[in-house]
């Protein structure tokens, strides 16, 4: 795979950093786009699993599961093939029953590319949940967008 995570710590304590490939990228070397969402997913999903969840089995570990309804991203600056980018997570929003992640695509100490998606909790048969008290905990581990120097 030409983004492998580099980490030894807990995404909320280092976050994923990797290096584009041609893959990446357009014909002229230009990241593509809509290659910040797979990005996004993996430092949400490999976050997730460095405090012991896993998205795909969280009604049998907390009774809910999680449902994506909203992402966006704002492209600051170009981004090309080779450049190493690291992403941060942080807390944008949490309510009772969803919460938004922001991710800071970071090159060389500045936000290059921010994104975002909202999650909502749902019981297995589709109706609204409260957010879960240990998931409340994990999220709670990452900062806000005012915690982050700029």
């Amino acid at each position: 795979m030409t983004h492998q995570p580099v980490r030894s710590q807990p995404l909320s304590a280092k976050p994923l950093s990797f290096q584009l490939a041609y893959g990446d990228c357009d014909v002229v070397g230009i990241a593509y786009f809509a290659i910040y969402y797979p990005w996004m997913e993996r430092a949400q999903t490999l976050w997730l699993h460095s405090h012991g969840l896993r998205s795909g089995e969280l009604v049998e570990d907390l009774g809910v599961l999680t449902v994506g309804v909203h992402s966006e991203c704002t492209y600051k600056q170009m981004v090309r093939v080779f450049d190493e980018l690291t992403i941060a997570i942080t807390l944008d929003r949490v309510g009772t029953t969803s919460y938004t992640l922001g991710f800071d695509f970071v090159r060389d100490g500045e936000v290059v590319t921010h994104g975002s998606m909202t999650f909502v909790c749902r019981t297995p048969e589709g109706g609204k949940a409260a957010i879960p008290e240990r998931l409340l905990d994990v999220l709670r581990t990452l900062p806000t967008p005012a915690e982050v120097p700029a």
